[in-house]
């Protein structure tokens, strides 16, 4: 950049850094100079760059190109300067763009047009200062930049001209200028304001403005007024307090997709059993006497864990039975629930609750399960659904036992999470994790704690599971040599948790053994499956529970020998779901093969001795698996077949909810219509309303008071399985001894009780009742009508030793 030229042959600077006399260098002690701290920076590059500028040193200078290099330090606006002839005063000034020369001597009289038509970010200094680009932070440009304001003897009649030329380049510098590339895109990028151009005088007193405010102070259009509290230095970063953090973290747990999960399944848990929590103190669901059995079971455990552990396995029914907790299904693995309140009344809201609870953790485990296989939330919601509210589970609504099978999908899915491994992914090393391992493990053992029922048949399927996962991993290791790394620490999770959950297998299975040494008659004969298999019938065939279908089945039904447990419809909806899901699926054809072949096996095991005899099926499970002859009703392990036609459905679903979101990526814009999203949500409604019910809630017999005060050992007269089961309930008050019990056996000392106690009160019977060591007979008046006891509970009792007195409507007989 040049300097003063107003008369041919005038003083130049002789060097790059020397700026006119008479002018304060920029940087100095002046503080109207004072420059950006990164001007230095900046004019250091341009420095480099630009190498053919004028040095000053003579006027050929003037002929030399002048380059600049683009920087990223460069602000928006900002080009070398170009010289002018302050002299003439209508010299051009800054016309330079990508590499044209600065003609310090053109025209004089086209020197003033030429500054107003200057690309934004150029200022002309006409006061023959030479003044080139500065930046929107007050930089002054280059070596050859003379300093702002020297007025020389040449130009001190130019002053006027100047000192207006410098105002109207400072008004244009507030209202936003463009660089020379913005030239291109016009109008799009507006500067910031924060500095004035080379000639800008800025404010009243001379200074450079630098915030790209106008001469009188006020901002410039489009800006904001600068907070005079910046100068202090830039707040500091909040620090976040731990309530702070704690809401946070409270706030995305709420909004994660398994806290949404868990949130519908309870809410449809309470829809889809309604009315079990009207009056959950009162009813239970299905019927009064298995879920008596099992509110007992619960409020049992929880008592005994607290006041007497070592007598878990001897329950106060069945007295003077030992073992007797075993005789049924124990749900020991709600003994937590058991610990909270006390009585019949406590026992039937904590069943009812229970009960709710197992629904919702079904239909959570289910679509996790989907989830980490790789289902998309919309077909992981029908597995869910299918899987808990399927027609044939209706018919289970009294067996909470049967109900409570949430642990099994929801311990595969933290397993299957554990190892990196899903369905449609395979195995992905980098996703394992141990301690879903470890949980996983502990959820499978506390599934195996509420009965062998349904425990027993899944703690095969995942010792299968465990082995045929260990002969594929070797096998690919060994023949196809695929190294895939495993992990010492998964290992040893695997080997801790396997331990574990054996372990609980182990300590249940040895009360169940030894009544089966005990009581013979309570282990099952091939005899005994053959009653309860049901025919191929059974699988299109609803319950009466079924709101949609129980009415039009009923003369199927009627040919079934027991339908409660042969009544095995999963849903025709689902039939159909999984049905499409074997020709359009996220599966791969092979995965859809393998889904089905075990849908297959599972109902061919269902049918018990139905399908051949079960030679090839049932009864080489039931001869030679450890336990296996223990469970009394084959159909239950449609359970299985539900959850593998929910996967293939869930394909289906899935693919379905995938080509949506293609055809809504396709749309302008890119948002599918209402339609298109009520129609992914069509296969989760029907799956649901199929499994809407009619279950019955009765009320529960209220307990006497004769059972709040009476000592046991006692024996309530009538005596049977289902009159026992609500006795059972009724001892909850005080857990004293009762030789009433109701399971799925009969001891043989119980049907000799019954049997000797027909005639009761009479001499045999007070004989053999003292021989057991009962104190107490209870006769209920309400429940003797058309019994021997109608007629005998008045009967005299001189000469037995025993007393008779009333309390409400109980004989109470003390021997």
């Amino acid at each position: 950049m040049t300097t003063d030229q107003s008369a041919p042959g005038g003083p130049r600077p002789t060097s790059r850094n020397a700026r006119a006399t008479g002018g304060p260098a920029p940087g100095g002690t002046d503080q109207r100079y004072r420059r950006d701290p990164g001007d230095e920076i900046r004019a250091n590059a341009s420095d480099e760059a630009g190498q053919g500028k004028a040095t000053g040193s003579g006027p050929a200078d003037a002929d030399r190109p002048t380059r600049k290099r683009t920087s990223a330090d460069d602000a928006p606006g900002k080009k070398a300067g170009t010289s002018a002839d302050p002299a003439a005063g209508k010299t051009a000034a800054g016309k330079v763009a990508k590499g044209r020369d600065a003609d310090a001597g053109r025209g004089t009289d086209r020197g003033k047009n030429a500054a107003e038509k200057a690309p934004a970010g150029k200022a002309a200094d006409q006061g023959g200062v030479a003044a080139g680009k500065a930046a929107a932070t007050g930089k002054v440009a280059d070596q050859d930049e003379v300093a702002l304001g020297k007025t020389t003897d040449q130009d001190k009649a130019e002053a006027g001209s100047e000192a207006e030329a410098k105002s109207k380049v400072g008004d244009e510098d507030g209202t936003g200028q463009q660089d020379e590339a913005g030239k291109k895109d016009r109008g799009r990028k507006k500067a910031s304001g924060g500095g004035a151009g080379a000639g800008d005088s800025g404010t009243p007193d001379g200074k450079p403005a630098t915030d790209g405010s106008k001469p009188d102070g006020t901002p410039a259009e489009g800006e904001s007024k600068p907070d005079p509290w910046a100068a202090f230095g830039p707040a500091p970063e909040p620090v976040p307090t731990w309530y702070g953090r704690l809401g946070r973290w409270a706030g995305r747990l709420l909004i994660h997709e398994w806290t949404l999960a868990a949130i519908a399944s309870l809410a449809l848990a309470v829809l889809m059993t309604w009315p079990t929590l009207r009056y959950p103190a009162h009813t239970l669901p299905q019927d009064y006497w298995d879920p008596s059995l099992q509110a007992w079971q619960m409020a049992w455990s929880g008592h005994i864990l607290l006041t007497e552990p070592a007598q878990l396995w001897h329950a106060n029914a069945f007295f003077p039975e030992r073992w007797s907790f075993a005789f049924s299904d124990t749900l020991l693995g709600y003994a937590p629930a058991g610990m909270i309140g006390s009585g019949p009344e406590a026992a039937l809201v904590r069943y009812n609750i229970m009960f709710v609870l197992a629904h919702a953790l079904a239909t959570f485990g289910a679509y996790v399960l989907a989830r980490q296989l790789g289902a998309s939330r919309t077909g992981s919601a029908v597995v869910g659904a299918a899987y808990t509210y399927a027609p044939w589970l209706l018919a289970q609504a009294g067996h909470l036992h049967v109900v409570s099978n949430g642990g099994i999908p929801l311990a595969l899915a933290m397993l299957a999470r554990g190892h990196g491994w899903s369905l449609r992914h395979g195995y992905r090393p980098e996703r394992r994790h141990e301690g879903w391992v470890y949980a996983g493990w502990l959820v499978a053992a506390w599934q195996l704690s509420l009965g062998f029922g349904i425990g027993l048949p899944f703690a095969y399927v995942l010792a299968g599971s465990v082995l045929v996962a260990a002969v594929i991993w070797y096998a690919k290791r060994i023949f196809w040599r695929l190294k895939r790394p495993f992990g010492q620490r998964l290992f040893v999770a695997d080997l801790i948790g396997g331990l574990i959950f054996a372990g609980v297998g182990v300590l249940m299975a040895i009360p169940y053994f030894t009544v089966t040494q005990l009581h013979p008659n309570a282990e099952r004969t091939i005899g005994d499956i053959a009653i309860f298999s049901p025919p191929a019938t059974g699988f299109v065939t609803a319950p009466a529970e079924s709101r949609l279908w129980g009415g039009l089945h009923e003369g199927a039904r009627s040919l079934l020998p027991w339908h409660p447990e042969m009544t095995l419809l999963p849903g025709f909806v689902l039939y159909a779901l999984a049905l499409g899901g074997l020709f359009f699926s996220i599966w791969k054809v092979r995965q859809r093969l393998l889904l089905l072949a075990g849908v297959l096996v599972a109902m061919a095991l269902s049918m018990g001795t139905e399908l051949f005899g079960g030679r090839f099926t049932y009864v080489p499970l039931f001869d030679h698996l450890p336990g296996w002859s223990g469970i009394r009703t084959p159909g239950r392990l449609m359970l299985w077949a539900t959850l593998l036609l929910g996967l293939l459905a869930a394909g289906a679903v899935s693919a379905f909810a995938e080509r949506v979101r293609e055809i809504s990526a396709e749309r302008i814009p890119s948002w599918p219509s209402p339609w298109l999203r009520l129609a992914t949500l069509v296969p989760l409604l029907l799956v649901i309303a199929e499994g809407t019910n009619t279950t019955p809630h009765p009320v529960v017999p209220a307990q006497p008071a004769a059972m709040r005060s009476v000592d046991g050992p006692l024996l309530v007269l009538p005596s049977g399985q289902n009159h026992d089961q609500p006795v059972m309930l009724w001892s909850t008050t005080r857990f004293q001894d009762i030789v009433n019990g109701g399971s799925g056996f009969t001891p043989r000392q119980l049907d000799d009780v019954r049997r000797v106690t027909m005639t009761f009160p009479d001499q045999t019977s007070v004989d053999y009742l003292r021989t057991l060591g009962v104190r107490n007979v209870l006769v209920l008046r309400d429940e003797i009508a058309g019994t021997p006891w109608e007629v005998s509970v008045d009967a005299p009792v001189d000469g037995l030793g025993i007393t008779r007195e009333e309390i409400d409507d109980v004989v109470v007989f003390r021997l």
